[in-house]
């Protein structure tokens, strides 16, 4: 994602602050979108195409953010909203009852966190593939392969989430933003992660 275009005559802002401004707007568009909360994951990952769509010059604006939002809502969608939310409300119950004070509880804490950050990894890597526009469970069997093959870009998604997690926790009204740099983070991961293979892939003899 490092194509810019020259700054056009006149024009005030250089292209870098106008995909600024953009990322703002798709993640107060995403935040709304994200409100019913089944919603959530195709909120977040129409935020991922939108954005990859920068680098081949196509607007990243909130109307075509809610567009493509509005013709690729379907049940597969809302299931996949809904299978999160579980998990979700599932490991935050687990965290509360290790917190509760109960027999073994701290040794279970550790492992529940640890499952729990790798499952948020895998699902916020899938939002960010472009099948998951299509078919959610090709996107999450191709982000469980990515999460393991690429820890690098994992610990970057992790990173982004505690960075996003913090602005929110420091200026609550941030939290209406967050959405949209923490959608460019998991482009550029995927960005980065198919340019790493289509170097290695040029690189391997043939």
């Amino acid at each position: 994602m490092t194509r810019t275009r020259q700054r056009e005559a006149g024009e005030v802002f250089g292209p870098r602050m106008t995909l600024f401004a953009d990322v703002l707007s798709v993640g107060l568009a995403t935040a709304v979108s994200c409100l019913p909360l089944l919603t959530a994951p195709a909120a977040l990952s129409t935020a991922c195409a939108v954005l990859r769509g920068a680098t081949e010059d196509r607007p990243a604006t909130a109307g075509r953010y809610f567009s493509v939002l509005r013709r690729r809502m379907r049940l597969g969608d809302l299931t996949a909203g809904a299978v999160a939310l579980a998990g979700a409300l599932l490991f935050a119950a687990d965290l509360a009852l290790a917190g509760a004070g109960l027999p073994g509880a701290p040794l279970f804490a550790g492992p529940a966190a640890a499952i729990g950050a790798a499952a948020g990894v895998v699902v916020l890597r899938a939002c960010a593939r472009p099948e998951s526009l299509t078919a959610w469970p090709v996107a999450l069997r191709q982000a469980a392969r990515d999460a393991v093959q690429d820890t690098g870009g994992s610990a970057l998604v992790l990173l982004a989430v505690a960075t996003a997690a913090l602005c929110a926790w420091m200026l609550v009204p941030l939290a209406f933003l967050a959405p949209g740099p923490l959608a460019l983070a998991l482009t550029a991961v995927d960005v980065r992660r198919t340019a790493r293979n289509a170097v290695l892939s040029a690189d391997a003899p043939s």
